[in-house]
């Protein structure tokens, strides 16, 4: 079976390097993209969150020259921007910060496709949003993926947003309030949409096994995706820190939430980890699982798999598995018996 690799649609940093930093920098940029590739993801996209104005100007255009770089040739296909189109609503808008928060708005998308240089890939905005549906239109005549989340959406504006093109479902069950309506809220009317993929967080803290099985059945596994999530603060050790404009805490067992707020800020977790706990729900078969680790990711925003390096070609002795990234970026499943040897 020929195993490809693991490819992450959300990133918003790595190592202490945030990719929304207004002090970000170029040699960041390399550096907690290199830190990543070696631990074990395969290629992905750099997420920007919400912002200022000022912020997009400047970050956006040092992520697009990295993408263009030799280094990374196939490992950075895009961008994937996460707001400011989204609901500026306590609980719904997570981690991102209010005052930066816009209305769709097509000019400024036009903005940020500029200062990109068109590397955009995957667009998260909120679907009931008044100007929603002509920005999806807009986007996807683009050519870039628009996927719905942060959001108080119904079953009703995500039918419209469906019909303008949006295709996914930005980390499905996160980036809404710990209490909601008990049949009417995003999560059921996500579910329900079977034109949307759902996009989902395995690092053991965002989704509990229940639920994450519940996508699964629901959606199917070739409407499935697992993303980590990863904030600025994953591969760092233990502790206090600020980030994506929150205080946070990051415990030993990998939680990185909000003590005040009480929201999660992201992920600690890389894609391996992520795609490690997934394996250890025992879900889904290999096979399965590369596709919502690797092909469903990239044909939701439009990406050859033959462009991204591959990994190994591996024979399974049985299905309990989990996940290697050797030292030479090679990415391999490998049955837990021969794990230590392989590394």
């Amino acid at each position: 079976m020929k195993v490809p690799g693991l490819f992450d649609l959300q990133v918003n940093g790595y190592k202490g390097v945030d990719f929304s930093g207004i002090e970000f920098t170029e040699q960041q940029c390399v550096e907690a993209c290199r830190e990543l590739l070696h631990a074990g993801t395969s290629a992905f996209l750099p997420t920007v969150i919400t912002g200022s104005e000022e912020m997009y100007k400047h970050n956006l255009p040092i992520l697009a020259h990295v993408i263009q770089t030799s280094e990374f040739k196939g490992r950075l296909p895009g961008l994937h921007i996460e707001g400011p189109f989204i609901s500026p609503q306590e609980g719904f808008r997570g981690a991102h910060q209010a005052k930066f928060i816009r209305k769709p708005d097509i000019d400024f998308l036009k903005n940020l496709i500029e200062w990109s240089g068109n590397t955009i890939k995957l667009l998260t905005i909120a679907a009931e949003l008044e100007g929603a549906e002509e920005l999806t239109r807009f986007a996807v005549q683009q050519n870039i993926a628009v996927s719905l989340g942060h959001q108080t959406a119904n079953e009703r504006d995500m039918e419209k947003l469906a019909r303008a093109g949006a295709v996914g479902l930005t980390h499905l069950g996160n980036g809404i309030p710990a209490n909601l309506p008990r049949h009417h809220n995003p999560v059921w009317a996500g579910l329900a949409n079977d034109d949307l993929t759902a996009i989902f967080i395995t690092d053991g803290h965002h989704l509990p096994p229940a639920v994450i099985k519940t996508f699964i059945r629901t959606k199917g596994v070739a409407h499935c995706i697992v993303v980590s999530d990863a904030s600025p603060i994953a591969g760092l050790q233990p502790g206090s820190y600020s980030t994506l404009g929150n205080n946070a805490v990051l415990e030993e067992n990998g939680r990185l939430y909000n003590p005040h707020a009480g929201h999660l800020v992201g992920s600690s977790a890389t894609m391996l980890q992520c795609m490690n706990y997934l394996a250890g729900l025992n879900l889904l078969t290999p096979q399965q699982l590369i596709e919502v680790g690797f092909y469903n990711p990239l044909k939701l925003i439009g990406v050859d798999p033959a462009s991204i390096p591959t990994g190994s070609e591996i024979v399974f002795d049985e299905w309990e598995i989990s996940f290697v990234c050797t030292e030479n970026r090679e990415f391999r499943i490998q049955n837990p018996e021969y794990r230590r040897e392989d590394k």
